[in-house]
């Protein structure tokens, strides 16, 4: 196992593993500590079918929940993330956010694998949020350590939500609904389940406020911390290539889509792997 690391905030590409063999303990150690490392792993030359990408989610943990999403024909656990060529509706998932935050247990990691990628544009952004906390002024991580986010899934999959009932022509299977409307609390400073680092655990799109603090401020702390993160020198740009399969870390990363192939039909198959 090759593993070449992107010189980006986090992320490396792996190089000499057929993941749709046999995987064996000592393979799924060594991937589970490149992961850990790096935080974004990307599978080059894979040769998988989708009953391949379901047999190495399930070597990484159990599958997770996937809300407001219906699953591809005869399966389960695989969501289709898609968009055709000729579609005009906004661009799915553009904006900085981590699987899926407003659960009680949100998922440890995202596992999509290519089945159609344009011959240019489709990035995915990440964020390290890890590395946005460690180079924050001391002071200010300690201000934060103390604070509880409220999560939400409302402003994306509520009916009245960007991906709700007035959301036309989409080709991607999202069901909104008004479970989208519950909210949850995690520590704005979490620390990783395995690593201990402590990262930022927050978005622009599913953080709707701070317990005991007002709206106003709450917006206020909200937008600090997103321009905070949106620095490239805490970023990894990924770029897709035909055949790879990706695994990312949501107990530490945001991410976010990017466009840029119209005209292009893009489609990814994603499980999601529980905590």
């Amino acid at each position: 196992m090759i593993v070449e690391p992107s010189g980006q905030a986090c992320g490396a590409t792996v190089r000499g593993v057929d993941l749709a063999s046999e995987l064996s303990p000592s393979l799924i150690a060594d991937i589970q500590s490149a992961w850990l490392e790096h935080k974004v792993l990307a599978f080059a030359d894979q040769c998988m079918d989708d009953d391949a990408l379901e047999r190495f989610s399930l070597a990484m943990g159990e599958f997770g929940e996937d809300p407001f999403f219906d699953p591809i024909k005869g399966r389960k656990n695989i969501a289709a993330i898609q968009r055709e060529a000729d579609e005009t509706s906004p661009l799915f998932s553009e904006n900085w956010h981590s699987y899926w935050s407003f659960l009680a247990e949100p998922p440890k990691a995202t596992c999509p694998m290519a089945v159609e990628i344009p011959p240019v544009g489709g990035d995915t952004l990440f964020c390290d949020q890890g590395a946005a906390f460690a180079a924050l002024p001391e002071a200010r991580q300690q201000e934060l350590r103390p604070i509880k986010a409220v999560h939400s899934a409302r402003r994306g999959y509520a009916p009245d939500g960007l991906y709700g009932d007035n959301d036309k022509g989409r080709s991607m299977a999202i069901r909104p609904g008004e479970a989208a409307m519950a909210t949850y609390t995690h520590p704005l400073v979490k620390p990783h389940a395995e690593t201990g680092e402590e990262v930022l655990f927050c978005s622009i799109s599913y953080t709707i406020g701070f317990e005991g603090m007002d709206d106003m401020s709450a917006m206020q702390l909200i937008m600090e911390l997103h321009q905070w993160c949106d620095q490239e020198r805490f970023h990894y740009r990924h770029k897709w290539e035909p055949d790879m399969l990706v695994m990312w870390d949501n107990r530490c990363l945001n991410h976010k889509a990017t466009g840029g192939y119209e005209g292009h039909r893009r489609e990814l198959h994603r499980t999601t792997i529980a905590a």
